[in-house]
């Protein structure tokens, strides 16, 4: 059988604003043979996140930002088709750093965080391992422990209807407090209350969305779930009790605007968290990779007892990763945004079933 091309984005440009074509160029180039001690993978899913937005751009960041004329970084599930190395043999599904490409080398002394060969059966669909069994199911499980919510409290999630908002309203609710989601457009908030259980959800999109906020948090705000910053945040803050706990997990509306000068706007309530004795903290889900087994064993046990919901925007094709990136960062997805690279019937040597 013929080698097939490895099709991929390499990062040209610095983005201003939403990520162009000449940013983010598409690109056909071979496929190189692997050495002793490397892997060959096939991407199966991609995973697309606020946080590729971060490192497109000079940010100081938990990790250094992607090269310029580098593959995009992206986080993935994949095949191992081809190895020179035990401990991933052919035909492991594989979750990693594959890259925004249809194929990856894994070489421990390159990547950021090493492939993880997934388990045999799997327990749900592999989607999920970069959603709600993975970071970012994670992240919300992280924000609401560190958040530590108790019964009664009033709980405001920003971003509610994306792949960790979603979730950490859910766990919240598990745990007695009162849910407040904040979310672009009347579905999503629709959704969220009556179908993933929030008690209320704020349209950011409506022009009145400062009062719905005020009236749907009438006794203040106990615990902040943070994904968005910007002018949410600054309100948000405006309104926490005394004591109140802030889980710093993104900055959504900040990434877009980034530029290389650093000029950033800033927060004018942020002076509450000092008058309200409150604690804000920041987390990174990859911090915890020592915890990563027992959160997902408990994540996987919600679903299976159907405690636990979850929204997915799946796309076909490898070619429309930027621009679903584009729609992500603004809103224009619900759940977790991931590309359908490949088919998961996949076997065997260059996708050959086998």
């Amino acid at each position: 059988m013929k080698t097939p091309t490895n099709r991929l984005f390499r990062l040209q440009c610095r983005p201003q604003g939403q990520v162009t074509e000449q940013d983010l160029e598409w690109v056909e180039e071979s496929i190189a043979d692997i050495a002793e001690g490397q892997a060959l993978i096939r991407t199966l899913y991609l995973s697309l996140d606020p946080t590729n937005r971060v490192w497109m751009s000079q940010l100081r960041s938990y990790i250094p930002p992607v090269e310029l004329g580098a593959v995009m970084r992206g986080l993935g599930v994949g095949q191992v088709v081809e190895s020179r190395r035990g401990d991933l043999p052919v035909g492991a599904i594989v979750l990693g750093f594959t890259g925004w490409q249809d194929y990856c080398v894994a070489d421990d002394s390159v990547l950021e965080i090493p492939f993880t060969v997934l388990p045999d059966p799997l327990p749900a669909p592999l989607p999920a391992f970069l959603g709600v069994l993975g970071h970012t199911g994670i992240s919300a499980f992280i924000g609401i422990e560190l958040g530590d919510p108790q019964p009664g409290e009033t709980v405001v999630v920003s971003a509610a209807g994306g792949a960790v908002g979603s979730i950490a309203g859910q766990l919240a609710k598990q745990r007695g407090a009162r849910v407040v989601g904040i979310a672009g457009g009347a579905e999503k908030c629709r959704h969220l209350v009556e179908e993933l259980g929030f008690d209320a959800c704020v349209d950011r999109h409506s022009d009145n969305w400062r009062k719905q906020l005020d009236d749907a948090t009438p006794e203040g705000i106990d615990v902040d779930f943070e994904n968005v910053g910007g002018p949410i945040m600054d309100h948000v803050l405006g309104r926490l009790n005394i004591g109140a706990r802030v889980s710093l997990c993104g900055l959504i509306s900040e990434y877009d605007t980034y530029n290389d000068d650093g000029d950033q706007p800033g927060l004018r309530n942020a002076n509450q968290l000092l008058m309200q004795r409150a604690t804000l903290r920041g987390f990174i889900v990859t911090d915890h990779i020592d915890r990563y087994g027992e959160i997902i064993g408990k994540l996987a046990a919600a679903l299976g007892e159907g405690s636990l919901m979850y929204d997915e925007t799946i796309v076909e094709g490898l070619e429309n990763a930027r621009d679903t990136l584009n729609q992500a960062l603004s809103g224009g997805t619900r759940g977790k945004a991931v590309i359908k690279v490949a088919p998961e019937s996949s076997r065997g040597r260059w996708g050959e079933k086998a």
